[in-house]
């Protein structure tokens, strides 16, 4: 996971920044860390070719709709999702998704 992260820019979408900001028991420090990520981070807004791949999702695999934004921000930008809740998005076609806790060394 490292090494993805290393070598990479992070890219998340605006509802998985909302997500983060929104966490009730982050401490100050968890705060401070979800701050320097985020800035770290490419954040997709919903723009015009976004907003018509959440359409396609919620349609065709009824998707909840933040579970949608963020599937469509990555395929939009033909990245991989990286997330442990893989169940959510596994059954979307053509969507790339890795669940670091099951990443080996």
């Amino acid at each position: 996971m490292s090494n993805i992260i290393n070598s990479h820019q992070a890219a998340i979408s605006i509802i998985t920044e909302i997500e983060l900001l929104c966490w009730k028991s982050a401490t100050e420090n968890d705060i401070a860390v979800i701050n320097n990520f985020i800035s770290d981070s490419m954040v997709y807004q919903l723009n015009h070719n976004i907003k018509w791949k959440i359409i396609e999702i919620r349609k065709k695999y009824r998707s909840m709709l933040p579970d949608a934004i963020i599937a469509a921000s990555a395929l939009a930008n033909n990245h991989i999702l990286i997330t442990n809740n893989v169940s959510d998005f596994d059954r979307i076609f053509k969507l790339k998704v890795i669940d670091p806790f099951k990443l080996t060394k």
